[in-house]
């Protein structure tokens, strides 16, 4: 009997328990992964597993039970207690299965690779990294560096007919170089995680730009307090896109609690500022075909063209708001599904990173930000802050011991993207920079 096959039986247990619906996902994963510090492997881990989760609905109650024992032999016992829990919780008018659910689109996404590292290759790869950090002139030490595969499948049926099946792998690179001494240490890092291995960056390059980003943190001031253009290197301008999704996400919308809960169709960006979700995207580390409740997925534009045109949703918090799921479940085996952005990017705009800055005279370049002093019920924006000064359009010298605040409103107004977006995570941006900041320092 297949994991379909199985979820299939689970379901028709649940049925003869008492349900009026349900669903089941099993989860199934393998990953592999290395740890190496100063040319020693310390630590190999492999892990493979299978978790089972039940979702059963009697009326407007609903419950949940998660397993790690796919015989079907323990099925019955399992819905049985499933069903004996919905009777006892309270009824919630917005429970059920998604209504949008459909039979899985064929289209291949290209999400598994078949290329199955071994140990001795991952290895190999951690120390091609951590070498190249520490061939590094002025490298002290490193935090050593990883690498990891994982290879993970997901089964969806629901008692509505939807019977769906998807796979993914990854493959991972990461390494940490510290420089300095005592209290004037500094550290920084790089990493790469891809679908194919084929399509990962190489070690040696991911190892040097980790020495490199270190050794520019050296001997940094504390700025004075300022008012200033403020640029989000391009990895921590991911963060506010994450800003962005958690104040759009469906679930806070039908609460109350996002300071976007009153912005549907209205500009929130400048003009030419688009933000893509797409998870149709191939090879993308979020790529799916259905959602966790078996709702088809499809590319949208959140921010377009400067305005906000969607909220992110799944099926619950679609009934709260009386609108229909955007395909944006995900879900665990003990939880029920929630809303979530796939494979997100702002895209690119037309001016060079030095462009960007060219005007700058006295300005701030972010590479690190600590904390998360985020209100998302009020917009307010406030993050300890390390990376660069920016004087006369040209980075100068690291400056650290810094928070940067504003409101993410006034910063969405007045966000300018680069040209320079690469695709490496799952959550992209180009270089962005932000008039008007106040930078706390000295």
């Amino acid at each position: 009997m297949n994991h379909l096959d199985r979820l299939s039986d689970l379901i028709r247990h649940a049925k003869a328990a008492g349900a009026d619906a349900a669903d089941a996902v099993l989860v199934a994963g393998t990953s592999l992964s290395v740890a190496r510090r100063l040319g020693k492997t310390e630590h190999v881990e492999r892990s493979e597993g299978q978790d089972l989760g039940l979702r059963v609905f009697l009326g407007k109650r609903a419950a949940m039970v998660s397993a790690t024992n796919v015989d079907p032999a323990t099925f019955a016992a399992l819905a049985e207690r499933a069903v004996a829990m919905a009777k006892v919780v309270p009824e919630d008018p917005y429970a059920g299965l998604a209504e949008t659910a459909a039979p899985p689109d064929p289209q291949n996404l290209d999400m598994a690779d078949t290329a199955e590292p071994s140990t001795a290759e991952l290895v190999e790869r951690a120390a091609a990294a951590e070498d190249a950090v520490l061939a590094t002139k002025g490298v002290t030490n490193t935090e050593g560096a990883d690498a990891g595969y994982g290879r993970g499948e997901i089964y969806l049926v629901t008692s509505a007919g939807f019977v769906g099946h998807r796979v993914g792998t990854s493959h991972s690179i990461s390494v940490t170089a510290l420089v300095g001494e005592g209290t004037g240490m500094q550290r920084d890092y790089d990493y790469d995680s891809k679908v194919y291995l084929s399509d990962l960056d190489d070690p040696i390059a991911i190892g040097k730009s980790a020495a490199r980003r270190a050794l520019a943190r050296l001997n940094p001031i504390r700025p004075q307090t300022a008012k200033i253009p403020v640029v989000y290197d391009p990895r921590v301008a991911t963060s506010l896109l994450g800003h962005l999704t958690g104040a759009i996400n469906g679930a806070s919308i039908a609460r109350g609690t996002s300071f976007l809960k009153e912005k549907m169709g209205q500009k929130l960006f400048g003009t030419g500022v688009f933000v893509h979700d797409d998870p149709r995207r191939v090879r993308g580390p979020r790529s799916r075909v259905f959602d966790g409740e078996g709702t088809p997925t499809k590319a949208r534009a959140p921010i377009e063209d400067g305005v906000l045109t969607t909220w992110l949703l799944d099926s619950r918090s679609a009934r709260q708001l009386g609108l229909a799921s955007t395909g944006h479940a995900v879900r665990g085996t003990s939880g029920p599904p929630s809303p979530a952005a796939s494979n997100l990017w702002l895209a690119a705009g037309a001016m060079t990173p030095d462009e960007l800055m060219a005007d700058i005279k006295l300005g701030l370049y972010i590479t690190e930000l600590i904390g998360m002093g985020v209100n998302g019920v009020t917009g307010d924006y406030s993050r300890g802050a390390a990376g660069f000064m920016i004087r006369d359009g040209k980075l100068a010298e690291p400056a650290a011991e810094i928070t940067v605040a504003g409101h993410l409103l006034e910063m969405f107004a007045h966000m300018t993207p680069a040209s320079d977006l690469v695709f490496r995570r799952g959550t992209d941006s180009p270089t962005v920079r932000i008039d008007g900041m106040t930078m706390a320092g000295a």
